[in-house]
């Protein structure tokens, strides 16, 4: 087995890779936002109060594939902050999943058996609007804290755990120095067998797939499985592609888990491109979620009955591994739970 390449800190002081220099350069302006999609205020219901509650990210990478001047772009809806996440709704949440109860250890959920989820970061490139931990107190439940030594601690007095997944925010915001000390500490745990990592990198950020992480990747004992999030064909494109074809051929299993949103992939045409799309650039589609109730997002919900017949109408036009499972995840079930 080849030894895991750790990057030395000689590698990390080294020039600023492109992909943190443009992450570091990532939209989060208003204004800056709608003049380079070429939208005034008066045509969008913008909220300073929303944007207070829930800041605007968002990669030039991504708004390059905004379409100019569409109020109603499935990208754009995605990422604005409108009047509508500050309206107070039942059953919308703070923390509509159940992390503070799974919460075992520094950055270590503990929902289902045999796997384990680490909080690595609270940093994402792009803040989604409907996001479920958008008002998780990362501050407090860091796993990075203290070189990840309670959550490694966890792991090595667990022997039932046999997958770790790697989450946050998003894993792929920290350096590769920070991520291939960790996943070599991981990788000395006999009982793990799985790495898992959810990420929306590649996706709005496809230079973040850079020879360095591809390195570490390859070098693991461990089986890579890359979850990565992508809710329309429109967030593809030949970079994306790229990316992820460089991630397959350097071994990972890619999966695809979207949301269903109201106004973005609520229509059986889109679903169906993003599925072909998907398995074009070597993803298989995996969970269609419903969306989790948390506070601010309650716009772009879509009721169970309609989301069933958009699953029946998708199960007639594509073949079964180009349909994603309708999933709902409800705090304290030992699985996501099918719609």
């Amino acid at each position: 087995m080849p030894k895991l390449h750790m990057i030395t800190r000689t590698e990390k002081i080294r020039q600023t890779p492109i992909w943190q220099q443009q992450l570091a350069n990532a939209i989060q302006d208003v204004d800056e936002l709608l003049r380079l999609v070429k939208l005034d205020a008066g045509q969008l219901r913008i909220s300073n109060a929303a944007s207070q509650q829930f800041s605007l990210r968002i990669t030039r990478e991504y708004v390059s594939r905004i379409h100019p001047g569409d109020v109603h772009d499935p990208l754009l809806r995605q990422i604005l902050p409108v009047e509508a996440e500050t309206h107070n709704v039942n059953h919308f949440v703070s923390d509509p999943v159940g992390d503070h109860v799974a919460h075992v250890a520094e950055g270590v959920l503990h929902k289902y058996q045999g796997r384990v989820l680490l909080l690595t970061t609270g940093a994402c490139a792009i803040h989604c609007r409907y996001c479920f931990r958008r008002h998780f107190p990362y501050a407090d439940a860091n796993a990075a804290r203290a070189d990840w030594s309670e959550a490694l601690d966890y792991l090595h007095t667990h022997d039932d755990i046999h997958e770790v997944i790697l989450s946050g925010g998003d894993p792929l915001t920290l350096s590769d120095w920070r991520l291939s000390g960790l996943v070599n500490k991981i990788d000395n745990i006999n009982n793990i067998k799985t790495l898992r990592l959810h990420t929306r990198m590649p996706v709005v950020l496809p230079q973040r797939i850079c020879d360095d992480l591809l390195g570490w990747l390859r070098a693991s004992r461990l089986q890579i499985v890359i979850v990565i999030h992508c809710n329309h064909h429109q967030e593809i494109d030949p970079a994306v592609r790229q990316a992820l074809t460089a991630l397959q051929e350097n071994g990972a299993i890619l999966l695809n888990q979207a949301v269903l949103l109201r106004g973005v992939n609520d229509n059986v045409a889109e679903l169906q491109a993003l599925s072909q799309s998907l398995f074009e650039a070597g993803v298989l589609p995996y969970y269609l979620h419903m969306l989790d109730p948390v506070a601010g997002a309650a716009h772009f919900d879509v009721d169970s009955t309609t989301a069933r017949a958009l699953i029946s109408e998708l199960q007639s036009q594509l073949p079964g591994y180009l349909v994603p499972r309708l999933v709902r995840e409800v705090p304290g079930q030992q699985s996501k739970i099918p719609v």
